[in-house]
Formats: structure tokens, C-alpha cells, sequence
């Protein structure tokens, strides 16, 4: 099932909501990309979502519950994220340069 609270979150001039699903993030993307919210939506769990998707998530399926109950759905689904837990994809490691591309430049640049 998909969630989403009242939009109430001020940020950059706009009131968001938060969509959640307390299946899956499979299930989570799927929703999102039927109402045409991007992937840059997407918060470690939940997709924010501007005022302006509201009624198209409701239309679409998504209930409307308090703020308070997205996280408990969160948690209860074992699908909470939590910023402090949230790891960064790590970082492809940087290949040392080659000991002849090194030589090659120093002559060249001479």
C-alpha cells in the first residue's frame, strides 16, 4: 500500500508531502513514475512530493494518513532509512597514473 501525508513541509517556495510505501521501494518507484515524480524525489525511503501531486497520488491509489504514521509505516515495514544510518554510494577508488604517462608528460611539456 502507498502513503503519503498532507503537504506541510515549506522548502524553496513550495509545500511537499512525503510518499512512502510500506511494501516495497520496488513498489515505491513503480508509483512514482505512474504520477511523474522524478527519481531526484527519492530520500533514502520516501519520495518528496509537491503540493501540486497531491490529488494525482490520491487519485492514483496513495492514503492519506498523519505525518506521525508515514514514519510508524516506515518502521513497521522494516523499510526506515534514517539519515544517520544512510551510507553514501562509496566512491569509485582512483587508479595511480601510470609510471610511463607520468615520464611521457615530463618530456613533453618541456
Amino acid at each position: 500500500m502507498l502513503y503519503l501525508d498532507r503537504p506541510s513541509v515549506p522548502w524553496r517556495g513550495r509545500l511537499w508531502s512525503h510518499l512512502i510505501s510500506d511494501v516495497s521501494y520496488a513498489e515505491l518507484h513503480a508509483f512514482a513514475e505512474a504520477l511523474g515524480a522524478p527519481r531526484r524525489g527519492f530520500d533514502r525511503d520516501h519520495y518528496d512530493l509537491p503540493a501540486e501531486r497531491f490529488a494525482m497520488a490520491v487519485w492514483l491509489g496513495a492514503r492519506v494518513v498523519p505525518s506521525r504514521e508515514i514514519v510508524r509505516l516506515l518502521r513497521a515495514a522494516d523499510l526506515r532509512r534514517p539519515k544517520h544510518l544512510h551510507r553514501p554510494r562509496p566512491v569509485a577508488p582512483r587508479t595511480p597514473a601510470d609510471p610511463r604517462d607520468l615520464a611521457l608528460s615530463a618530456r613533453t611539456s618541456d
